[in-house]
């Protein structure tokens, strides 16, 4: 069927209390808004498309608020700015939830809008607009945003939005939201209202470290004789990755990285020793002498798992915000580490500032990303893709090109993924759940449309089946994109931990795949896609053909397709795999179900 569109010019004047709003979302260059329809807001859809010609911001159609939230997260991480994600009600805020907690954890910043129903009771429709209406809808979100307000007004609802862009661009990022009552929304106004100046309602120039504290801690640096920097949180920008080198370098310091923060160090430089908990990460952060953590995720517990349970002898020297986003109502702030040295700065003015006092030395000529070295089969055929065969032939299928993964499943090889630029890879979700890995990837190509790198989301089977209606508004917003599904027809994660109760029980472990398999169907990835208008290859169940595929896929995605590519892989994870996933005696194998 063929929809006639019939163009009409925009509206000019600002009538409405929903233009006002419009008008503010504009002077702040939020170029995209990512929704689903909901009459809760329905004054400022339409101001979006008849006031603003749906330009600055243009509005993303989604399929779940899940999605919107997520796209614009991915969007952030990216960009390191606020997207706009706009949710209806109650019922649309409920949806949106979990992607809010993962910007939360991920401290991505993100602008959200919600909605309300009429609060004045006179102005209800019956029934509808009184399950939608909320008395205090930012208490549904209040314990994983880092601000909300409910203004009264059109000026009010002006000034909230400037103050939530600010909250979340301030570091510690992070979401904010601000929620928009129906009235407030449809008010006709007397005349139109004049914008504040938002350039002086701009987030705050980033703290720096004292000047004593940043030769107190060179000191240290200069004195110790393993040095190790743990890096983790980071601008996602080459002047954050250049300086990092440099002071590397400079100070001839090994680096282990995290893959919950993505790329912070060339992977491929001589200094790098590994990435998280892996055994020679473990290995170097135990002989180090003197550790200095840039913001990473969990220090206490990394040092717990490296220490065995005894005191950690080096010296511990943190430069973290993120304490200012902790609250009592999550754990997501980890444990508390004993600290020689603790800085409330952000990681990168400290090494400005310690760079500075060396002299502002630049790194050294990148290196070239080569390829890692073919691993060693550890299938049961000459056919089956085992988890080793899978990371390699993803490593290898893309070795001298401009990638950004935006998603690496569990159990894959990390070592065999070369990262040498701060886009190569951006890191988890944050909140650790599923589903939040193609609208993440939708938002992070959003932001690379316009460049030449490539965005590749490499999920696993759950991820993508609670995700897949996000590849919609990617084709439909024409925003090209490679997905990669790792099909081991399982959560397999969850057999690991299966596995471990029935070991610790003396039970059989045979059993564990009941309740976890994703099979007898198993679902159709390649028919999911080809659903939502993208193009599916596969199964893949031969090893010798994953190359061809993803070729064929690079093609689509580089033609500004959507493509994705089901790949059977054995239910096992990599033996480089760190200690957290490998709870289980025997995780990297699994027994077939008789």
């Amino acid at each position: 069927m063929t929809t006639t569109r019939t163009e009409t010019p925009k509206v000019t004047d600002m009538g409405w209390g929903s233009d006002a709003v419009a008008a503010v979302l504009r002077a702040l260059d939020l170029k995209y808004a990512a929704l689903v329809p909901g009459a809760s807001y329905r004054g400022l859809h339409d101001s979006i498309v008849n006031y603003l010609g749906n330009e600055n911001p243009q509005m993303l159609l989604c399929l779940h608020e899940e999605h919107s939230v997520a796209i614009a997260q991915g969007y952030a991480k990216i960009t390191g700015k606020p997207m706009l994600a706009v949710v209806h009600s109650n019922v649309g805020l409920m949806h949106a939830s979990m992607a809010i907690f993962n910007a939360w954890c991920d401290r991505a910043p993100v602008l959200i809008l919600g909605a309300n129903g009429p609060i004045d009771a006179q102005k209800r429709r019956p029934w509808i607009d009184w399950i939608h209406t909320t008395q205090d809808m930012g208490n549904l979100v209040r314990n994983f945003t880092k601000w909300d307000d409910t203004p009264g007004s059109p000026g009010a609802a002006v000034d909230s939005i400037l103050r939530a862009y600010q909250i979340a661009s301030t570091l510690p990022h992070g979401p904010a939201i601000v929620f928009l009552d129906a009235d407030v929304q449809e008010q006709k106004l007397s005349a139109p209202l004049a914008l504040p100046p938002v350039a002086k309602y701009a987030p705050p120039d980033e703290p720096a470290p004292t000047p004593a504290d940043v030769k107190r801690v060179l000191a240290a640096l200069k004195g110790a004789r393993h040095l190790v920097i743990l890096a983790g949180r980071g601008a996602r920008t080459t002047e954050a990755w250049d300086a990092r080198v440099a002071l590397a370098e400079t100070l001839n310091a090994g680096v282990v990285t995290q893959s919950l923060t993505g790329a912070t160090f060339p992977t491929n430089h001589p200094l790098h020793l590994g990435q998280g908990r892996s055994k020679a990460a473990s290995a170097a952060l135990r002989d180090a002498d003197v550790i200095l953590d840039l913001d990473s995720v969990d220090l206490a517990g990394t040092i717990k798992s490296i220490a065995g349970g005894k005191p950690l002898e080096a010296t511990v020297i943190s430069a973290s915000m993120d304490r200012y986003m902790h609250r009592g109502w999550n754990m997501d702030y980890q444990g508390l580490p004993a600290l020689d040295i603790n800085l409330a700065a952000p990681p990168d003015a400290l090494v400005d500032q310690l760079l500075a006092e060396l002299g502002n030395p630049k790194p050294k000529p990148a290196l070239k990303n080569g390829a890692p070295a073919p691993k060693k089969t550890n299938g049961t055929t000459d056919t089956v893709i085992g988890i080793d065969e899978f990371s390699d032939a993803m490593s290898t299928a893309f070795t001298g090109m401009e990638v950004c993964f935006t998603r690496l499943p569990l159990g894959v090889n990390e070592a065999d993924f070369v990262f040498s630029h701060p886009l190569d890879y951006i890191g988890g979700d944050g909140g650790g759940g599923i589903g939040s890995g193609l609208g993440i990837a939708v938002g992070a190509a959003l932001a690379l449309r316009e460049t030449s790198r490539l965005p590749v989301c490499i999920t696993g089977d759950g991820d993508f089946l609670m995700g897949n209606t996000a590849l919609w508004t990617a084709v439909q917003s024409k925003i090209p994109l490679l997905v990669i599904v790792a099909n081991n027809r399982s959560y397999f994660n969850d057999e690991v931990h299966q596995e471990r109760m029935a070991v610790v029980r003396s039970r059989p472990v045979e059993r564990k795949w009941i309740g976890q398999r994703i099979d007898d169907p198993p679902p159709d990835m390649a028919g999911f896609a080809r659903a939502q208008g993208a193009i599916g290859i596969g199964p893949i169940t031969d090893r010798a053909k994953i190359a061809a595929a993803v070729a064929e896929g690079i093609k689509h995605a580089k033609a500004g397709k959507v493509c994705v590519i089901d790949v059977i892989v054995r239910p096992e994870y990599s033996a480089n795999t760190g200690p957290d996933v490998q709870a289980a005696p025997s995780a990297r194998t699994i027994e077939e179900r008789g």
